[in-house]
């Protein structure tokens, strides 16, 4: 995808981009390229590819909610996909990245103090160990692939705020949701939303996933990492 398709693109998803923000993707992309033999961060580095399947996916997420100055946190945000994409493309969003590991946090804090991103806070630390102590706090949180929906629902619905909402972004979902619907009781949530769709150009299946929480969430969630692996709630 070249700056011209992404632009096209990202305009059909009700987003019009300043040039402000191009130029710092465009300097992100250059972060990236730079950085990635240092910190392991990503097998996708060609321009084109980056563009669709990092910043153009990552903005996908404008398909299923309005992002408009709301606290938003990203779990496990590895080289900053979606949350710096988020953060560069909605100023007036508050993003918080949460990743565990310590290199990819340095990754993050460089294009952080590079592109000047004062809306953007990183957190080196274990997603469950974070949402123990941050409890209802954001409008909106979000993961992209980087666990099993159950998991994810139960690192990141504490984080939400009561009819906040947390947002999967994933390719098929159909082998992830076998017993999930005690996760929607115990965690009290709802589905309120679907979206399947393809990538431009190269047709990769997509789904995100509007999930709205209805009540405070038990205290005893997320419960430690060995346990959520061993047994659904």
């Amino acid at each position: 995808m070249n700056k011209e398709r992404f632009i096209k693109e990202i305009n059909k998803l009700g987003i019009k981009i300043e040039k402000n923000s191009l130029t710092k993707l465009e300097d992100y992309y250059q972060i990236l390229k730079e950085e990635n033999s240092k910190y392991n961060l990503t097998r996708i580095i060609e321009e084109s590819d980056v563009y669709l399947k990092h910043f153009y996916d990552s903005l996908t997420i404008a398909k299923i909610i309005e992002i408009n100055n709301q606290s938003i946190c990203d779990l496990g945000s590895g080289a900053g996909f979606p949350g710096l994409v988020l953060a560069i493309c909605f100023s007036d969003a508050n993003i918080t990245l949460i990743e565990s590991n310590g290199k990819k946090c340095n990754f993050l804090n460089i294009v952080k103090e590079k592109l000047k991103l004062s809306n953007v806070k990183i957190i080196n630390t274990r997603i469950e160990e974070y949402a123990k102590s941050h409890r209802e706090l954001f409008d909106i949180v979000t993961a992209r692939a980087v666990a099993p929906i159950k998991y994810l629902l139960e690192y990141g619905i504490p984080l939400v705020k009561v009819n906040g909402n947390f947002i999967a972004m994933k390719s098929n979902t159909e082998s992830e949701e076998k017993n999930i619907n005690n996760y929607y009781e115990k965690l009290s949530i709802i589905e309120e939303d679907r979206i399947i769709f393809n990538l431009p150009i190269e047709e990769s299946l997509r789904t995100l996933i509007k999930y709205k929480k209805i009540e405070v969430t038990n205290p005893i969630y997320p419960r430690r990492y060995s346990e959520i692996i061993k047994r659904d709630i």
